[in-house]
């Protein structure tokens, strides 16, 4: 089985080089537009590729309000202090995750809570979420107080995986129920909708990510979106060293940093952005032609869930058992094709394994048999 995966990957990309996990292409205006900015000498965080930026994303996702920043995680810190995330808070969020969402709620002052995630859509659990909050906490003047810990659970932070959104309906009914703000990590799911709105936009605050290895990338970038006006405003302040604006004077009126996405990355993602729509409608192809093979196959392909347009940023499988999957990496990557593990949970690593959590056997189960395979857009040759 293994030989014939390598085979079908390697016919549809057509090539017996290496062949990586997902690799950016760059098809349209990223040259011309990152030489605009070195003609015009504006390449850091003033210029005009920024505001545009932010414009488009605007036009795309549907949000009031937009604010590029250097990265996906330094968009979630910064959202997360928007939210109030302060020191002693907790953050409701899922073991399975890439570090960074973790990491971010940390750079608050704040713990991470984990609760388990669906099998169907690999992200948090509503019913999951339910249970946490009515088993373990309450809401005393306003705020959800943890019963046990005595701690304030502030946010909550679902996330998109591998681009197919969660239950976020239901997360934000869960949410409101109990006064905890909903923050969305959507860093993986660009151009995907629940129920035809656009991830990261249920939330208070929802944040995009633009990583070298994500479906339209600027080398990093990440954005905060919000329909809260003064949130936006403030956090573009923030994020901009709070420095006030003066000719010449240097006056900075509260705690800010240096987050702002500079003006060279912003020309590449505005030539990426024109191009989005193609590379989705091409990902969502390969994704089909995956699912049919490996329907042939018996193997258990991740597709999109109901009620969600996917844009299936990265495509996975599921194997049998934590063997099969081992197996399966090691015969790949020896053959030159690229594949990976869904990432090792977050309750498992050293510096959170002390963090509170539910049961996680959902995401235990996923951990054991996840595999990513080769994502990038097929250039037609």
């Amino acid at each position: 089985m293994f030989n014939e995966i390598i085979s079908f990957i390697r016919e549809i990309y057509r090539t017996d080089k290496p062949i990586a996990l997902h690799e950016p292409r760059f098809l349209g205006n990223e040259k011309k537009y990152v030489l605009d900015t070195i003609d015009s000498t504006f390449v850091s965080s003033v210029g005009t590729y920024v505001t545009k930026f932010e414009d488009m994303i605007k036009e795309y996702t549907g949000c009031k309000h937009a604010i590029a920043t250097s990265n996906g995680t330094t968009a979630l810190h910064l959202a997360l202090l928007l939210a109030g995330v302060k020191r002693e808070h907790e953050v409701i969020t899922q073991p399975l995750t890439f570090v960074a969402t973790c990491n971010a709620i940390s750079y608050c002052g704040a713990t991470p809570v984990f609760v388990d995630v669906d099998k169907e859509t690999l992200g948090l659990s509503p019913v999951k979420l339910r249970e946490f909050l009515s088993n373990n906490c309450k809401v005393e003047n306003g705020q959800c107080v943890n019963k046990v810990t005595g701690k304030t659970v502030r946010a909550c932070v679902p996330m998109h995986t591998f681009g197919h959104s969660a239950r976020i309906e239901e997360i934000r009914e869960c949410c409101d129920e109990y006064n905890v703000i909903l923050v969305e990590d959507a860093a993986e799911s660009i151009g995907s909708k629940y129920r035809s709105k656009h991830t990261g936009r249920f939330g208070k605050l929802g944040i995009l990510s633009f990583n070298g290895n994500k479906t339209i990338t600027c080398g990093g970038g990440g954005m905060i979106m919000t329909d809260d006006q003064d949130l936006a405003k403030l956090g573009k302040h923030v994020s901009t060293t709070a420095k006030v604006p003066h000719k010449w004077d240097f006056v900075h009126d509260m705690l800010g940093y240096n987050y702002r996405l500079p003006n060279i990355n912003a020309a590449l993602a505005c030539a990426q952005m024109e191009q989005l729509d193609l590379f989705i409608k091409n990902k969502r192809e390969l994704a089909s032609a995956y699912e049919k093979f490996f329907g042939k196959l018996g193997v258990t392909f991740i597709k999109e869930p109901k009620d969600v347009y996917s844009n299936y940023w990265l495509n996975g499988i599921i194997l049998k058992d934590k063997k099969e999957r081992d197996d399966f990496l090691k015969f790949s990557n020896d053959q030159g094709v690229m594949t990976r593990p869904i990432w090792t949970l977050m309750s498992k690593l050293n510096m959170y394994k002390g963090c509170v959590k539910g049961d996680l056997s959902n995401s235990e189960w996923l951990e054991d048999r996840v595999v990513n395979i080769p994502s990038s857009v097929v250039v037609k040759k």
